[in-house]
């Protein structure tokens, strides 16, 4: 008898966990929001109602009925709008003026993979902190932190961003490395930085390989080195990185690559430095996305001759009505990234947000930087489909700020609420990571549960 009455109990703590958690999963969260920013159109609609249902959007609209029971946050003094993207970051590498003067071998030699993995985590962090809730992590990340870290956050062990990663580059031989002989050959300086693909078969491979340890993006530096890849060569990692359900970005740097990078037709091409107008008007032709890494001039990076290239590259990227993203290649750390006026130092997010420098630089409107912070950057991501939109169906990734980004872009500078998949991050201000933290179990990458 009381074997039978213990294994009742235990069999009911069972079932009332079960519920508790269903209940949790299913509860109803109601956000009143002052003003609703649709990026893709740039217009705003005044006093609706947003329910969430577990990770996702259940209704939007002016006239919604609030469940009873419902958790309500009112963020009717604010103005609410979808969470940001950074199309192309590095969040696992951070080359230094001190002690290896911003020499990357040195930082990759001097930085082990967890070292690496665990400043990701951080800066993830940051930049969700920040509003920025997908993040296209894409190549330098060591032993595929990257990928490592999508499954941390997706897994519920920290807080995070949507990281889209996609392992190590792939280059043809010495990738953006030009190591001497002992290094290349004895030491296998290269990988993971880099993985050497030259013929055919070895393209085919790095792709596949990058798809198996997690990649969800491929990037291919496509002239990295003289020799550099063909269009054929291109196209054959295209053909290749699609039967994983994968998108390629193309890492250019000189012309004649740019040029070999359209003609493939790449998803995306990555740094406008090298780009001309008319590989803006082929782009926007094709309609190939750019991710052109804008680096503004700040008393801690740049120049102010670079920034000038830089400001009309951009200007003229939008004039030609190419798909523009907000991309940082933020990578970097220096003694100077302080606030000018409080000496403290600069969080991953507003290092990453001071980039509007460039885009107000170059006159573009409010509402097109915010499209391509938001929209674009859903697109890049090739998750617009799920996540992004603030409707129906769609992943609950929301923020709020005080201002009006459709008027001034610097509202987006002071982010008072995060919500990550229908969980809140921030609140008034405040990060509440708590609930975005569990022990375990572990999924699998197919995402079930293992034993």
């Amino acid at each position: 008898m009381k074997t039978r009455i213990a294994v009742f109990c235990s069999l009911l703590a069972v079932l009332t966990v079960g519920l508790s958690v269903a209940q949790r999963q299913s509860a109803v969260t109601a956000i009143k929001a002052g003003r609703l920013i649709d990026p893709e159109t740039g217009t705003a609609a005044a006093n609706q109602v947003i329910l969430v249902e577990g990770e996702k959007i259940t209704g939007v609209g002016p006239n919604l009925t609030i469940p009873s029971g419902a958790t309500v946050i009112d963020l009717s003094q604010l103005t609410v709008l979808p969470g940001l993207v950074d199309a192309h970051t590095h969040m696992a590498l951070t080359y230094k003026e001190e002690p290896e003067n911003n020499f990357y071998y040195l930082t990759y030699i001097m930085d082990s993979t967890p070292l690496r993995a665990i400043q990701a985590a951080s800066n993830g962090m940051q930049l969700l902190n920040s509003g920025f809730t997908v993040v296209r992590d894409v190549g330098n990340n060591a032993l595929y932190a990257d990928a490592a870290l999508r499954q941390a956050i997706e897994q519920g062990w920290l807080p995070g961003p949507t990281v889209i990663p996609s392992g190590p580059m792939i280059g043809s031989t010495g990738g953006q490395f030009w190591p001497t002989p002992e290094m290349y050959k004895y030491h296998n300086i290269m990988f993971p930085e880099y993985i050497d693909a030259n013929s055919p078969d070895e393209i085919v491979r790095a792709v596949r390989e990058n798809m198996l340890f997690g990649a969800r993006t491929i990037k291919l530096c496509i002239d990295c080195k003289p020799w550099g890849y063909s269009v054929d060569d291109i196209k054959l990692a295209i053909s290749e990185a699609a039967k994983g359900g994968c998108k390629v970005e193309g890492h250019v740097q000189t012309v004649d690559g740019a040029q070999r990078a359209i003609d493939a037709g790449v998803y995306i091409i990555a740094h406008n430095n090298a780009l001309t107008p008319e590989h803006h008007r082929q782009m926007a032709e094709k309609g190939i996305i750019l991710a052109g890494t804008d680096t503004p001039f700040t008393p801690y990076r740049g120049s102010e001759a670079a920034f000038k290239r830089t400001v009309a590259n951009l200007r003229d990227a939008w004039e030609k009505k190419v798909l523009l993203t907000y991309s940082t290649d933020f990578d970097y750390w220096n003694e100077r990234m302080k606030d000018p006026k409080t000496g403290e130092w600069l969080t991953r997010g507003e290092l990453t947000i001071n980039f509007l420098e460039t885009w107000k630089a170059a006159g573009i409107p409010p509402a097109d930087i915010l499209r391509a912070m938001t929209i674009n950057g859903y697109k890049a991501a090739d998750i617009i489909s799920e996540r992004g939109p603030i409707k129906p169906g769609f992943f609950a990734d929301i923020i709020a700020v005080p201002g009006n980004p459709l008027g001034d872009i610097d509202a987006l500078r002071n982010v008072p609420f995060v919500m990550k998949n229908g969980m809140v991050f921030k609140k008034d201000g405040v990060m509440i990571p708590e609930k975005f933290f569990h022990p375990g179990p572990v999924k699998t990458p197919n995402g079930r549960w293992s034993r």
